[in-house]
């Protein structure tokens, strides 16, 4: 069973771990080709603004003209454009954008190019929404034709600053509505870089993200020559967008999992629990067999002993067997008694009849009902009863019962001459009695256990302290139900103290 389980989870971890790499991949794929699918429209839109360039120069000059010498005229204007503009903003370009000789010649003022720039040197974007039909001819064409003009387009639009080839609100609509057509909907960043550096189109907020941002080459419509320009685009929201897809599957396979793993630990947990209630029962009866065995055979002596002639006709010897049977067979009764009382305390049904008791008197008149066994072991008991108020609300006989198994316990687990001292003080509206003695003491697992039913802090031989283990916890439950509490505090080998709180009569 404990493999099986292991084998789920570690199952569960691998189908997790697998998701997440393979949603990871996924995500990975649909930005990348996001960024080809925006690349590529920046192009054909370029392609169709020079075609349409390219057709507007055609109807301004007339006639038929060499394709070469259109594509000199179409780079020639753009040049002195640019020159122009560069020196209106006090920034001279180099003199390698000169006009070609051979065009001095020709008035390029009076070819019109206001169609397709704006007073700012920006393509005007309305004439290049009306090179759809261009843009639809050019893919018409074959792969050798597409190849060349697109390589015009680039040479032609590549001598413009990139803020003059493209808006940042123009990439930004792009790279919205693609990754909106691949189900992403994250919060994204981008910024286009040329030679390694930032150019001025990118989004505010642009931070480049080791693990979320993905970069793809713009402009290059050439196999042989690679534009210098690199579209980066950043998702710091990556991770959340990926596990968010696998969420609620792992939520559940967790809480399968969560729940086969409580069930199993309940189940082991019982499982032991089983094996160990059934250990104490035996142990129960064998002391319980081992208790009743002295007494009973002690009991049969006796009986022997009084058929023989000879004692018989001693009625000394004859009062004194009897004695010895009523003793053995009080003794047994005792023990029957305790363990009844254990069953009714457990069903709750034991009425305890309260009166007023005088806790002083009460551990006097205890002391003895023990004085006999103390007596036995040369062991002494003294009294330290500093308590002022002690009338306490308690069932007397089993009040007493309680402090008798407390000084039972304190004498049996002693191994030489018991001494045990008794204290009684006041705390607030409470009577707190100590029984401190000197004997063995118990360890930390042992104290957290003393008060469990058939629990024995055994010192070898399992008989070698008699009693079944239900002293103090029927002792525990009387007190519970006097509304009183019972601590042990012990050191091993050096003794315990048991205190009792029980509340007092205002």
């Amino acid at each position: 069973m404990s493999l099986s389980l292991i084998g789920i989870i570690v199952v569960q971890i691998y189908w997790i771990t697998n998701s997440i790499r393979y949603n990871d991949e996924q995500f990975s794929f649909a930005v990348k080709q996001t960024m080809v699918s925006v690349a590529t429209e920046l192009e054909n839109r370029e392609i169709g603004s020079y075609q349409l360039a390219l057709q507007n120069l055609k109807d301004t000059l007339g006639g038929n003209i060499e394709p070469g010498k259109l594509r000199r005229l179409l780079l020639a204007q753009q040049n002195r454009r640019l020159i122009e503009n560069s020196t209106l903003h006090n920034n001279p370009l180099i003199e390698d954008y000169k006009l070609d000789p051979q065009l001095t010649d020709l008035d390029l003022d009076s070819i019109t190019f206001k169609r397709l720039f704006d007073s700012n040197g920006k393509l005007n974007r309305k004439e290049e929404n009306a090179s759809t039909d261009n843009k639809i001819r050019y893919s018409e064409l074959d792969n050798f034709a597409r190849k060349v003009t697109g390589e015009r387009a680039s040479e032609y639009f590549s001598i413009l600053p990139l803020p003059q080839r493209v808006s940042i609100e123009e990439v930004y609509e792009l790279i919205k509505l693609e990754l909106e057509k691949r189900q992403i909907e994250a919060r994204f960043e981008f910024a286009i870089y040329q030679d390694g550096f930032a150019t001025r189109v990118q989004s505010p907020d642009f931070t480049y993200v080791p693990d979320a941002t993905w970069d793809y080459p713009i402009y290059r419509t050439s196999y042989d020559t690679v534009e210098p320009y690199y579209l980066y685009i950043s998702l710091p929201q990556r991770k959340k967008v990926i596990l968010s897809s696998i969420m609620g599957m792992a939520l559940l396979s967790l809480v399968f999992t969560t729940v086969i793993v409580v069930a199993y630990s309940s189940a082991i947990n019982q499982i032991f629990k089983q094996r160990q209630i059934s250990q104490i029962k035996t142990d129960f009866i064998n002391n319980m067999t081992h208790e009743f065995k002295t007494p009973i055979a002690t009991i049969n002596l006796a009986l022997d002993s009084l058929n023989h002639p000879k004692i018989s006709s001693d009625p000394e010897k004859v009062k004194n067997y009897l004695r010895m049977i009523r003793e053995e067979n009080k003794r047994m009764h005792g023990q029957v008694e305790n363990v009844l009382q254990i069953s009714k305390l457990e069903k709750n049904d034991l009425n305890l009849s309260k009166e007023r008791v005088e806790m002083n008197e009460l551990i006097n008149d205890s002391i003895t009902h023990v004085q006999l066994l103390l007596e036995e072991k040369n062991g002494t008991i003294k009294t330290h009863l500093g308590a002022l108020r002690t009338v306490v609300l308690a069932n007397e006989s089993h009040m007493t019962n309680v402090i008798v198994n407390i000084l039972e316990n304190a004498i049996k687990y002693t191994e030489s001459a018991p001494i045990i001292d008794v204290y009684t003080e006041n705390v607030k509206n409470k009577l707190v009695i100590k029984v401190r003695d000197q004997g063995i003491g118990m360890g930390k697992a042992a104290q957290r256990k003393a008060f469990q039913k058939f629990f024995r802090e055994h010192t070898g031989d399992i008989h070698n302290v008699k009693g079944h283990g239900l002293g103090l916890a029927y002792s525990k439950r009387i007190l519970e139900d006097h509304e009183g509490e019972i601590y042990v505090q012990s050191v091993k080998g050096k003794g315990s103290t048991f205190s009792i709180h029980l509340p007092l009569i205002v």
